[in-house]
């Protein structure tokens, strides 16, 4: 037996009376056995260890549980096999440290708090207290001196204290964000909880909605991540990595802008080779452009109002059903100058890029299918192999170009480089490397949560509170 173990061998008297138990009894008899040693093991403190440890030591930490008020099986599967790593390496000697946590803020508290006319914190205690009785029951081997409840200020202050220095170090910004927003809740939505449009909870139609929220400034290290995956290559299986550097999704494209009366607008694509075949350029519902138009006209509010209640996924836009109001006003082709229509798209969201895309319905499906659906130009400036019929379908594989004037017969590099030294000196273009990668939002729209500790000012603006007056305390009333 090892040193770690004979440190906490329990008294003869429990082994007797065990074996005792086993001879008499014809099944294992939990009643008779396990209140027991378990007391024992908490009295002689069988899982706590020092803070230095001595020798081989290992941390096994599981997730946090929500403290929802009773454990299911989903718990008890999850902490069993922790509990079998904790003592599988204590058979072999090891120290081995497994504290419990509850993730204790968040949404589900507070609606039941509304719904139970009780304190959030009164809830979420009560049900911590539950819980870890259940847990106890189980005999894991968690050193209970070692518990945390993310609600308390002792555990938040550290949060609090990271946003802060992450604030100071340029990785923490505020913008408006557009969101799912459930209007009974009030709280806002991830896209996996809005079903068939309306919030998973609630049941109400959910809006889409411009909040302010602070971000994780993450994209700053985009191009980091995606080449640090190459030395995971070995040891992680292949579709894992094509899966994050699809997440991460690094493209080169071009920043292109259509000048117009009533402001610019600038794109990222990916395609400046369709360039000439531009036959209009949609906006989100969001966008100035859109407002802008829509102040004398009561059918194009209508649709931006109707807008506001779609998805804010990519999957879900790809998928629905492509619909779009004229806004009446145009922009200007930035090389030949024509007059391109402004649409308000559905399929077009604020928050990704600049809320604006150029579409080419000959070379895009989506645009294609919208296309189609308003009767808008279609025009071909990619040549498309023999057999490919254009009217049935957008040809998006590259090739030589065709009706576009000055640019026929380049192809993408030719056409990117002749584009980029054409409209760059006139302010119009420039290259530029994007990535799918998104910041991480935070946001508080509701009580029951890490207070954010940054001061609004009225004068100077946001304003983090100094590291020496955290923890922010969220009051339990």
């Amino acid at each position: 037996m090892s040193n770690a173990m004979s440190q906490n061998t329990p008294s003869q008297n429990i082994h007797s009376s065990t074996s005792e138990s086993r001879t008499t009894e014809s099944s294992y008899q939990p009643a008779q056995v396990e209140q027991q040693r378990q007391s024992l093991w908490e009295q002689e403190q069988w899982f706590a260890v020092p803070d230095v440890p001595t020798g081989p030591h290992r941390y096994v930490l599981s997730m946090f549980p929500y403290p929802s008020g009773k454990l299911h099986m989903g718990h008890v599967r999850n902490y069993a096999i922790g509990d079998v790593l904790t003592r599988f390496y204590r058979l072999k000697g090891e120290q081995v440290l497994q504290p419990m946590g509850w993730d204790a803020f968040g949404l589900p508290a507070e609606n039941a708090a509304i719904a139970n006319h009780v304190a959030p914190a009164e809830w979420t205690f009560a049900n911590i207290a539950s819980m870890r009785t259940q847990l106890k029951a189980l005999g894991l081997a968690v050193d209970w001196n070692r518990e945390i409840a993310t609600c308390t200020p002792e555990y938040y202050r550290w949060e609090q204290w990271l946003f802060v220095r992450l604030y100071k170090k340029g990785l923490v910004y505020r913008k408006l964000s557009t969101v799912n927003w459930d209007p009974v809740d009030q709280t806002v939505l991830a896209n996996e909880q809005v079903i068939d449009g309306r919030g998973w909870r609630s049941g109400a139609l959910v809006e889409k909605r411009d909040i302010p929220m602070y971000y994780f400034r993450i994209t700053d290290y985009a191009q980091e991540l995606l080449d640090d995956l190459e030395t995971l290559q070995g040891g992680w299986p292949d579709k894992v990595l094509a899966m994050q550097r699809n997440w991460i999704g690094r493209s080169t494209g071009m920043d292109i802008t259509f000048p117009g009366e009533h402001g610019s607008l600038t794109v990222f694509t990916t395609r400046p080779d369709t360039l000439m075949g531009v036959t209009y350029v949609a906006v989100a519902a969001e966008h100035p452009l859109a407002q802008l138009a829509a102040v004398d006209n009561p059918a194009l509010q209508a649709f931006i109002d109707e807008c506001r209640h779609g998805s804010v996924a990519e999957a879900d836009l790809a998928t629905a059903e492509k619909k779009g109001i004229a806004t009446g006003l145009t922009v200007n082709h930035p090389v030949t100058g024509e007059a391109i229509p402004v649409w308000v798209a559905n399929y077009v969201l604020m928050s990704y890029g600049s809320g604006a895309v150029m579409a080419v319905p000959a070379h895009d499906e989506r645009d294609f299918e919208f296309a189609h659906q308003y009767g808008l130009p279609i025009k071909q400036v990619i040549q498309a192999p023999e057999g490919f019929d254009p009217s049935n379908a957008a040809y998006i594989e590259r090739g030589a170009l065709i009706h576009s004037a000055e640019f026929d017969g380049l192809e993408f590099d030719g056409v990117y480089q002749v584009l980029l030294a054409k409209l760059e000196p006139q302010g119009l273009a420039s290259g530029k490397v994007q990535f799918r990668l998104r910041d991480w939002g935070v946001s508080r729209q509701r009580y029951w949560g890490c207070p954010i500790p940054m001061i609004n000012c009225e004068d100077c603006g946001p304003v983090p509170v100094p590291e020496d007056q955290l923890p922010v305390v969220l009051p339990l009333d």
